[in-house]
């Protein structure tokens, strides 16, 4: 059964980062993709260094989440490059030769290209439900992107918005392998260093540079269409695996072609009602997938943020800790073989024969 929490995570995280596309496209107007992808990216990592500020004085949980170690940074480094650095930039020139609502439903391939790397290359385990919904979102983004006027061919601007697709769904790999650290430090540590890559290649590139008004548009764009939307991503991660979180942010498109409906002022197209219900089927398949099996879970020790009510966190502490309360530290799993209900999260990546 999935964790509802998780899945209402995901979406508003696609919500987030599928608005993202239609007001780039409005800010290209404004300022330079290199610097635009160096501001949003900026501003992600600013605006929630702010928020970890202000939650370090006012709450009483600050802690409560694993802080990264040496052995996350290789992870974490690779994050950065695909997914802060090359996907943004690759993105942001796409944009200027792509009209945003095309733009937008063809970063659905994210989805896609997470998934067929997260179960060919990390041997995460997906199922028939999930390989059919996989193809109906697939097929959606393929429709929606169809011209039926001119003859059929992709543009480079639709190749490079690919390219960043499969870019960003290697990030999300690389991501889910330190998924159970501190979301909030992920983000931080991404958002401020891959924009400042992108910002010092736009000095060197002499890219032109926009008012402080459009920068701090491109930075409140940053802090909630990627910083946010970042942070409830990898919170899904944990419990839903990479194949099956992205699939549900493979919704994404649909919102920022919406978006781009309202903002951009494009016309509802017959591709768009013609995809629309192969996505909302691509999406109940996912929803309503059942995994249960008898499984073995091997002895491991390490750290996350955890409670005691989940049936994997049965070690006793020295000193009396309440069983819902989370909290986080190192910690020993035994070996244990159960069936119950469950997803690729970072206690359940087992290899189906």
């Amino acid at each position: 059964m999935y964790k509802y929490k998780s899945i209402a995570q995901v979406i508003i995280a696609a919500i987030l980062f599928g608005s993202s596309a239609p007001i780039s496209k409005i800010l290209l107007g404004k300022i330079d993709p290199i610097p635009l992808a160096a501001f949003i990216y900026i501003g992600s990592g600013v605006g929630l260094l702010i928020f970890k500020i202000i939650e370090k004085y006012f709450s009483t949980n600050y802690n409560k989440e694993a802080p990264l170690g040496k052995k996350d940074i290789p992870w974490l480094l690779a994050a950065v490059f695909f997914g802060g650095v090359f996907a943004p930039i690759i993105l942001m020139n796409s944009l200027k030769t792509t009209p945003a609502s095309t733009a937008s439903l063809l970063l659905n391939f994210e989805s896609v290209a997470t998934t067929v790397i997260a179960v060919c290359f990390f041997k995460e385990s997906a199922g028939k439900r999930i390989w059919f919904s996989i193809i109906f979102i697939t097929l959606a983004a393929i429709i929606l992107s169809w011209d039926f006027s001119n003859q059929w061919g992709l543009s480079i601007g639709a190749i490079g918005v690919i390219t960043a697709c499969v870019s960003w769904g290697m990030d999300n790999n690389f991501t889910g392998k330190i998924s159970l650290k501190d979301p909030f430090s992920i983000v931080i540590i991404k958002g401020i260093g891959a924009g400042s890559f992108s910002l010092i290649l736009a000095i060197i590139l002499k890219s032109s540079f926009p008012s402080i008004g459009v920068i701090v548009e491109a930075m409140i764009l940053g802090c909630f269409s990627y910083g946010l939307s970042i942070v409830l991503f990898v919170l899904a991660l944990r419990e839903l695996g990479s194949a099956r979180t992205s699939a549900l942010f493979g919704t994404s498109p649909f919102i920022g072609a919406l978006v781009s409906f309202v903002l951009c002022g494009d016309k509802i197209s017959l591709t768009f009602v013609m995809g629309f219900p192969l996505m909302v089927i691509g999406t109940v398949l996912l929803l309503k997938e059942n995994h249960e099996h008898k499984h073995l879970h091997k002895a491991i020790t390490h750290e996350h943020k955890h409670n005691h009510i989940d049936g994997h966190h049965g070690h006793v502490h020295d000193e009396k800790v309440d069983k819902d309360i989370y909290h986080s530290h190192v910690h020993t799993h035994d070996i244990i073989e159960h069936s119950h209900p469950h997803t690729p999260d970072s206690h359940h990546k087992h290899v189906h024969n």
